[in-house]
């Protein structure tokens, strides 16, 4: 849809007039900078960077000495013209792309982060070009192999003050949690092998392990945490190499797991000599920090992954892993195998807003904001007739269950219609068994419009 509001460039009008002469004809000749520029009545800078942009994107061709050319194979279309869409209840990736697809257009109670008037915008791009600015700032090169240790050591300071047991030598720097999820599972199992995820559990560990052809099981996920009498039939069925969660603020119920629970749940994964990766990137927004499954076990089984990009936004990407001190070379080694470690520039962003209290300022006015959502998008959602699965003492996620027979995947595309993203249940369940269900993010539901949309397309 194009939005007339929006004012064209001259850049863009000259790029617009040689797709003109192009259409239809591949393989022409076109018009030369000095011509264009008189006919467009622009400068010849101008139609060089329209030039520029066209060979760039791969529909215009430069042969020096000839002039310019329109590519003799036909422009590909843009993905969006071309992909059907597909079914939430079936598709595990079908959140982030909607999700990235229409950030700018639509309302957004189903994605996973906050909106951007929520984020320190201004901070971020203070505290970026100070950093940039200084001498020791790392614009050019390659990072450190296990990325940038004044960073690691506040991390494994941070890591103290949640009584988990960071040693700065067994951090990993990466460029997200997904990333870092990427690497250790690569490193701790093969195609073949089967990991564990929670039904419901956080769609992403599914698409990645599907990505490296990893098989999944699926363990029912209480309010106290996983099944354990399920879990651990699921281990003698399927000798798993791996359980994968998110033991505090789980995503998409926003549940703790319970101490009994996690103690019993170590002991079953030392048992079945089971790793446990444990992903921690909602736990800053916990008021009261709960005791994870890293806090208790001591890095013995478990794997420790997080970022910042549920409290600072997804642009900062810099993620790390936690782990014992036998294992973080084989995780290094692997990250520079397959990306040659992470770029300086946002950890020594992120290093700076930790040390100089912008960070712990940011926590203690974003931690009360999502309680207030929390308690209003709560309050709208039981009026429309959902039930909850359990009150989330902070976070940002509510797991709530439709009224009567509704189908959260039918109500998902009918709410793209109105344009509205939700998250339906299915796409976070390996056994398709919450149709019922949608995950709401509550700093994105402070409208009231939402429930307004949500309420029609119920009736609908």
């Amino acid at each position: 849809m194009i939005d007339g509001s929006k004012r064209v460039t001259r850049t863009e009008a000259a790029i617009a007039a040689i797709r003109r002469k192009m259409a239809g004809a591949p393989g022409v000749r076109l018009p030369s900078i000095r011509s264009l520029a008189e006919h467009q009545k622009v400068s010849k800078s101008t139609i060089v960077e329209a030039y520029d942009r066209l060979i760039a994107e791969g529909e215009v061709e430069a042969r020096p000495g000839s002039g310019f050319f329109a590519v003799a194979r036909p422009r590909a279309l843009p993905l969006d013209e071309t992909r059907q869409p597909l079914d939430p209840a079936i598709d595990p990736l079908w959140i982030m792309r909607r999700s990235l697809a229409t950030r700018d257009s639509a309302a957004q109670p189903g994605c996973g982060w906050l909106p951007e008037q929520w984020l320190p915008t201004d901070l971020l791009r203070r505290v970026f070009r100070s950093v940039a600015s200084q001498d020791r700032a790392n614009l050019t090169a390659y990072g450190m192999p296990q990325g940038y240790p004044p960073l690691r050591e506040q991390l494994a300071w941070r890591l103290h003050e949640r009584d988990v047991a960071a040693d700065p030598n067994n951090i990993l720097l990466t460029d997200s949690a997904t990333r870092s999820i990427d690497v250790v599972c690569r490193r701790l199992a093969q195609a073949g092998d089967t990991v564990l995820v929670d039904d419901p559990g956080y769609f992403n560990f599914r698409a990645m392990m599907q990505a490296q052809r990893i098989n999944v099981v699926g363990v029912p996920f209480t309010q106290d945490g996983p099944d354990l009498d399920r879990f651990a039939s699921a281990c003698v069925e399927h000798r798993p190499k791996l359980y994968l969660t998110t033991a505090v603020l789980h995503n998409p119920t926003g549940a703790n797991i319970g101490v009994g629970t996690a103690h019993r749940l170590l002991k079953l994964a030392d048992a079945h000599d089971l790793i446990v990766v444990e992903d921690c990137i909602c736990a800053d927004l916990d008021p009261r920090p709960s005791p994870g499954l890293a806090a208790l076990d001591r890095f013995e089984r478990v794997v420790l992954v997080g970022s910042f990009s549920k409290t600072l936004g997804g642009a900062l990407r810099c993620g790390f892993i936690a782990t014992r001190g036998d294992w973080i070379e084989g995780f290094t080694d692997l990250a520079l195998a397959t990306s040659f470690g992470a770029g300086e520039i946002a950890a020594q962003t992120i290093h700076r807003l930790l040390i100089n209290g912008s960070y712990r300022r940011h926590l203690d006015a974003l931690r009360p904001r999502l309680a207030q959502a929390m308690v209003f998008t709560i309050e709208h959602l039981e009026k429309l007739g959902f039930s909850l699965w359990t009150r989330p003492e902070a976070g940002m996620f509510v797991w709530a269950r439709l009224p009567g027979e509704l189908d959260s995947s039918d109500i998902a595309m009918r709410a793209l219609d109105h344009g509205m993203m939700l998250a339906p249940g299915n796409a976070f369940s390996p056994t398709r068994t919450a149709s019922r269900y949608l995950r709401f993010n509550v700093a994105q539901c402070t409208d009231k419009r939402v429930f307004d949309v949500l309420a029609r397309t119920m009736r609908a």
